[in-house]
């Protein structure tokens, strides 16, 4: 029993002491090559300092009051949802209002839904598109069966007409005033009324309203709600190719004879609309994360087959209005990054941090951690050449001052040089000069002993 508590004793003993001595040695290490451990933090500080941030757990998103964008942003919000982020919408009055959420560098909202033809480059420092995602047409509903096609529009007797044109600030506001404008025709007439798309929808049924302009998509409630009516009709606007050659961010799309129901063959004829389109912006400042997942919404989203947009048509850069951003630009080049389409959001996004941050540091550190061992053998001999020093000052001492009763200090004086080789680090990184600096303390050693240079002064 003595014996194994013996050995036990001595077994821990000994591994105590194989620990003492690796923590001494890391310690040793550590204290010679500071100065490079204090260069690789000081880099890796900066590339921190430099790398982008991870991305928002939470991004506002303007959209509108109601119609397509309230519908569309809730399924960006949904789709975000999956993906670990919260998408906040805010309701506004239009696209003008969400246009001048963007502008406003202090405002928290960095992503908005805006229609093309809202958008001037005079100001607009600061916002960038993500591109356009569906269309939006142009609807020119009306009650009276007079009024049936565009020709009409060039008849200055339309302006005697109620039209309901959308609210001041609203996408379907200004674009009912461009295309005025367009025919010559003022919009300074107390007929063209500033109701809200709900409200004019409302009034035209109850026959309050001669026509009513709407700008948005072919899913909205208020399109379908009048598309619907037997007795409110839709004008084809003609012209729409002479509209698309002066108006650049005008499309036209058709609506053919019994696209709204095949039954009844409605329309019974085919109908041409103007279209603009609904473009993704953002704060030029948003994350290049959440601009690639909006991008991926909008594919998932958007990319369907839609009534007027073929699949894998949308999203796209078809309106030039505001600049395409650098992410937007890498994504219509290069499709999805490879790790987005295999990992988590929240884990590709991180490696892609990690790789845009340790590349860099990596080569900024491998040349330093490659110097480390050279690093230590350089310290190693210039501990040598050090007691190389003294060794030669040490012997210029003895050859001018030689005292043969000072033979055993002298002695004992080139036994410490060489006990300090032995113990430094230069017995084992730097065995060759170690040992040619101990042959040369034993040469000056045996010389003291006989008849030498360092028995006689110099004359």
């Amino acid at each position: 029993m003595a014996s194994f508590k013996e050995d036990f004793t001595e077994h821990i003993s000994a591994v105590y002491q194989t620990l003492s001595d690796e923590l001494k040695s890391w310690f040793e290490f550590l204290r010679e090559i500071w100065p490079l451990l204090v260069l690789l933090l000081a880099g890796l500080s900066i590339l921190i300092w430099f790398a982008k941030p991870a991305p928002p757990k939470k991004v506002m998103m303007a959209t509108g009051a109601g119609g397509s964008y309230n519908i569309l942003g809730e399924k960006y919000q949904a789709y975000f949802k999956k993906k670990g982020i919260e998408l906040e919408l805010v309701q506004t009055k239009g696209s003008d209002e969400n246009l001048q959420h963007l502008i406003d560098r202090k405002d928290p909202i960095q992503i908005a839904l805006v229609q093309g033809g809202m958008i001037a480059r005079e100001g607009l420092s600061g916002v960038q598109s993500l591109g356009s995602v569906d269309y939006e047409p142009v609807w020119l509903f009306y009650r009276n069966k007079a009024f049936d096609n565009t020709s009409h529009i060039l008849d200055r007797d339309i302006i005697k007409l109620k039209i309901g044109i959308g609210p001041v600030g609203s996408g379907t506001h200004t674009q009912a005033i461009n295309i005025l404008k367009l025919n010559n025709l003022s919009s300074d007439t107390p007929n063209l009324i500033p109701l809200s798309n709900h409200d004019g929808v409302k009034a035209l049924q109850r026959g309050e309203l001669d026509a009513l302009l709407l700008v948005d998509g072919f899913t909205s409630v208020n399109v379908q709600t009048l598309i619907k009516d037997p007795t409110i009709h839709l004008t084809s606007f003609n012209r729409a190719d002479a509209y698309t050659r002066l108006v650049p961010y005008f499309e036209e799309v058709m609506v053919p004879m019994g696209g709204f129901d095949l039954g009844i063959n409605d329309p019974d004829h085919p109908i041409k609309l103007l279209s603009t389109t609904t473009n993704l912006l953002i704060d030029d400042r948003l994350h290049p994360a959440i601009q690639l997942l909006l991008l991926e919404a909008a594919k998932e989203i958007n990319g369907e087959k839609s009534y007027f947009a073929n699949a894998g048509q949308f999203p796209s850069y078809m309106n030039s209005e505001a600049p395409l951003s650098e992410e937007a630009k890498y994504f219509y080049q290069k499709g999805t990054p490879v790790l987005m389409k295999y990992l988590p959001f929240w884990m590709a996004e991180f490696l892609e941090r990690m790789f845009l941050l340790l590349v860099p540091f990596a080569a900024f550190a491998y040349p330093i951690i490659k110097s480390i061992p050279n690093y230590r053998v350089n310290l190693a001999r210039k501990q040598i050449n050090n007691i190389y020093k003294e060794l030669d000052k040490f012997e210029h001492e003895i050859i001018e001052n030689y005292e043969p009763s000072k033979r055993d200090l002298y002695l004992a004086i080139l036994d410490e040089m060489e006990r300090r080789v032995l113990i430094s680090k230069a017995a084992k990184l730097a065995t060759v000069d170690c040992y040619t600096l101990r042959n040369n303390i034993n040469f000056i050693r045996n010389s003291l002993g006989k008849e030498s240079i360092y028995h006689s002064r110099p004359a």
